[in-house]
């Protein structure tokens, strides 16, 4: 009986990530990166461009968590590199043609989320699912509740408008009520309610901590890598 000679391990592919902001969640995506096999080949932060960065070598994906009023500059400046792109930044969806375009025009993949946790996702999938129930019932309200903590700049947040686009793609005509908390160091916490004459249904979803978000960012980033177009979190997890 003859036996092969043992292979070698195969080496699994380390990602270089570029890091566009480095608050909170930033150095969060920086410290679990390694778990997700990713490598931090360079930060852009205040005190850089990137316009002006190239000394970062071989970078696959992009992850921006910076400011609103960056991302239409980031967005352009990263893709016409070749730069594949993650974008958790919120507030900017005005903007949001010029950045399609950009990457469109250059070829890259971006997965854009207003949130990158998991359970956000599965979350809008059942709140669209009770919103077309309840649109048949007519004497049922809706609103929406989210609390974040006090340095968020946009209120209400892009995962609250997530909801109630979703709602209302879901059949839910009548007027859907959003109130934001801006208050403290809450994570994230969005209450969807339907009430009526006699009885109401809340469903909520609370993020015990800020590294749900790191770690679906990173997920996308490995997702979105050699792929071209423009995708949201429920591309990568394929809801």
């Amino acid at each position: 009986m003859r036996l092969d000679p043992p292979r070698p391990p195969v080496e699994s592919f380390c990602m270089r990530i570029l890091l566009v902001g480095h608050g909170r969640m930033g150095k969060l995506v920086e410290s679990l990166a390694p778990e997700y096999e990713c490598e931090v080949a360079g930060i852009i932060d205040r005190r850089s461009s990137v316009t002006g960065a190239g000394g970062e070598g071989r970078v696959d994906v992009a992850i921006d968590f910076s400011a609103p009023s960056a991302v239409v500059a980031n967005v352009p400046a990263l893709a016409r590199r070749g730069i594949n792109l993650v974008v958790g930044t919120t507030g900017w969806q005005q903007d949001e043609a010029p950045v399609r375009a950009a990457v469109e025009e250059s070829g890259v993949g971006m997965v854009a989320a207003a949130n990158f946790s998991t359970g956000v996702v599965i979350f809008e999938a059942v709140v669209a699912q009770a919103a077309s129930l309840f649109a048949r019932q007519a004497e049922f309200g809706a609103w929406i509740h989210e609390a974040h903590h006090a340095a968020k700049k946009d209120a209400p947040s892009g995962t609250a408008l997530m909801l109630a686009r979703a709602m209302e793609q879901a059949g839910f005509t009548r007027r859907i009520d959003v109130a934001s908390t801006r208050a403290g160091h809450i994570p994230g916490t969005h209450t969807v309610g339907f009430d009526g004459p006699a009885e109401s249904i809340a469903l909520s979803h609370t993020a015990r901590d800020r590294s749900t978000f790191a770690r679906g960012a990173l997920l996308a980033a490995r997702w979105v890598n050699g792929k071209r177009g423009w995708f949201t979190m429920k591309d990568v997890l394929g809801v």
